[in-house]
C-alpha cells in the first residue's frame, strides 16, 4: 500500500508553528489537533523563530516602510509617463 506524502500550505505551516510558539498547548497536544507529527511541529516551529528576525530585517532595507514611502517611489515614474506620453503625442502630429 502506498502512501502519498502530505503536503502542507505555508498557511497551516504557519498556523501551526504560531501555536507551537505560543506554548498553550504541548507538541503532542499540537500534533494531535493538527494532524502532524511532532518532530514536524518541533522544525516549524525552529523555522520560524530563526526567521523571524531575517523578516524585519529585510523591511529596514528595502527603505520601503509604508504606503508614504511607495508613493515617494512611484512620483517621477509617472512625471516620466507624462514627459513621454507627450512626445509620443507630438511625434504622432508630426507625422
Amino acid at each position: 500500500m502506498d502512501r502519498k506524502r502530505k503536503t502542507h500550505s505555508v498557511q497551516f505551516k504557519a498556523k501551526v508553528a504560531l501555536d507551537a510558539v505560543r506554548n498553550g498547548h504541548t507538541i503532542s497536544e499540537l500534533a494531535t489537533r493538527h494532524q502532524v507529527h511532532p518532530t514536524q511541529i518541533t522544525k516549524w516551529k525552529k523555522q520560524l523563530v530563526q526567521g523571524a528576525p531575517e523578516l524585519f530585517a529585510r523591511e529596514k532595507k528595502s527603505g520601503v516602510s509604508g504606503v508614504g514611502d511607495i508613493e515617494k517611489l512611484m512620483a517621477p515614474l509617472y512625471e516620466e509617463i507624462g514627459r513621454l506620453k507627450m512626445e509620443v503625442d507630438f511625434l504622432q502630429k508630426k507625422l
